[in-house]
């Protein structure tokens, strides 16, 4: 525990309509270290995007006004937010909702219940290889 209590890790966005859920997941990442900002649809998750541009968005897919595969796909569009990784959570655990959200662009798939270590894990793991390819020169044609 001790000093890594004391690293600013990245700021992370949490999608969901779910004010528990929502809270829940942003006391955890932020006892974490994390920084954490919140929005409460798609809608929402744009604004917020584009505001503070976080490192990396948990993504609700079933919400309200906007949902979170149509929010994916439009933050694809958003400048400096097109290489962010998304993470779908949804407690809906099919194929055809896995499909969905490879096609939209969302990096991983994390089913409800969170398991809050799992989930840790694999989202320091999208930030090393999002930054190992943000550190690639691109070269477009």
């Amino acid at each position: 525990m001790g000093m890594e209590q004391h690293t600013t890790r990245p700021l992370v966005m949490v999608v969901d309509d779910l004010t528990d859920t929502r809270r829940l997941l942003g006391k955890l990442l932020k006892e974490s270290g994390w920084r954490v900002v919140e929005a409460v649809n798609g809608r929402d998750a744009l604004e917020v995007a584009a505001q503070t541009q976080p490192a990396l968005i948990l993504m609700d897919l079933n919400m309200p006004v906007l949902d979170g595969f149509t929010a994916t796909l439009r933050l694809r569009g958003v400048e400096g937010m097109r290489h962010v990784p998304v993470v779908a959570i949804t407690a809906h655990d099919s194929e055809e909702f896995r499909a969905a959200a490879r096609a939209v662009g969302c990096a991983e798939f994390v089913v409800k219940p969170i398991d809050f270590d799992r989930l840790t894990i694999l989202m320091e793991r999208l930030l090393k290889e999002n930054q190992a390819l943000n550190a690639e020169p691109v070269f477009t044609a």
